[in-house]
């Protein structure tokens, strides 16, 4: 095994170390040499190809690490996501070639979660209609809708879901939540309501995905799941667009059978221009910028750096994908 001063890293989370200088001055002490991304965007697996051949650690964003990209890493050991999602990593292709993978769950739950309430708030309260308005000198007399004494409903009551829970329970409304495992201790402690999904759906005024996408979840939110939902209600996505059938979902809007949508992910991102969800009013889009805050990408960048270094000394990783 080589020594850390001999070992060669590459890393291509463009936010690394944005807001905590030290995550590269630490890594770039501790190695014999560090490669940044400079392109400003995610890598392709082509470009991929040019950059891992000689490369000992891998602290990796949204690139396209597939069965190519591995072609040509001859001495890769560790590929740390800087973040928990792996779609874009060859999973099986790692495990054969014996390159560890690990990921940083629970760095952007805060961020996430804050950002879900954020987009909450816009979808019942006209705020950025009114800003936008008042802005070019108007004075609109707009009509909200108040999160006292509405029910909202958490698909999924993991460690972001938790923290949405934890956001709401100030604004005086009902939580209800479901999930496949639940930690009832916790849902009990702040009043959340474990309930079916059809339930869920039937009597949330908002409902809000916190769930990963696995094949068992890829669609989830279909025409018969929007049809369930509460006429007149909102759906909130921070999770990941693959949950959703954008179809569906435009003609459940389009229809007015749900009054509004705020989505932080797509299932193709960026959407471009095209996306018929993107031409409706009462649809919030925002860029996938759910962990795009300080205190999410220091705990991100600190995480992965920890595991990339432990297997990069011979030493166990703290979140390894298995």
């Amino acid at each position: 095994m080589k020594p850390l001063t001999e070992c060669h890293v590459l890393v291509t989370p463009t936010s690394y170390g944005r807001n905590d200088a030290r995550l590269k001055s630490e890594l770039e002490l501790l190695v014999g040499k560090v490669t940044y991304n400079t392109t400003g965007k995610p890598l392709s697996s082509e470009q991929l190809q040019g950059l891992l051949p000689d490369v000992d650690g891998y602290i990796a964003g949204l690139d396209v690490i597939d069965s190519a990209a591995f072609s040509a890493a001859h001495h890769l050991k560790v590929i740390a996501r800087y973040g928990v999602g792996v779609s874009n990593v060859d999973l099986k292709r790692a495990a054969d070639l014996g390159i560890v993978v690990t990921i940083t769950p629970g760095a952007n739950s805060k961020s996430v979660a804050e950002l879900t309430i954020g987009l909450m708030l816009n979808l019942v309260r006209p705020i950025i209609y009114a800003a936008t308005s008042t802005h070019k000198g108007q004075w609109p007399r707009t009509q909200g809708v108040s999160l006292e004494g509405k029910t909202v409903g958490l698909i999924g009551l993991g460690a972001i879901g938790k923290e949405v829970a934890r956001r709401l329970g100030g604004f005086d409304c009902r939580i209800l939540a479901n999930d496949v495992v639940v930690d009832r201790d916790f849902a009990d402690s702040i009043g959340v309501q474990i309930v079916d999904r059809d339930i869920l759906l039937n009597e949330s005024d908002i409902v809000s995905l916190h769930i990963p996408a696995l094949p068992e979840t890829q669609g989830i939110v279909d025409a018969a799941f929007l049809a369930s939902m509460k006429p007149g209600s909102y759906l909130i996505n921070t999770a990941r667009g693959e949950l959703i059938d954008e179809g569906a979902l435009f003609e459940a809007l389009d229809s007015g059978h749900l009054r509004g949508a705020a989505l932080d992910t797509f299932v193709k991102e960026p959407p471009g221009g095209d996306n018929p969800l993107l031409s409706l009013s009462q649809v919030i889009a925002t860029p996938h910028m759910g962990s795009h805050t300080d205190g999410a990408t220091n705990a991100m960048g600190w995480m992965a750096l920890r595991d990339c270094l432990a297997i990069l000394k011979g030493e166990e990783p703290a979140h390894q994908v298995t």
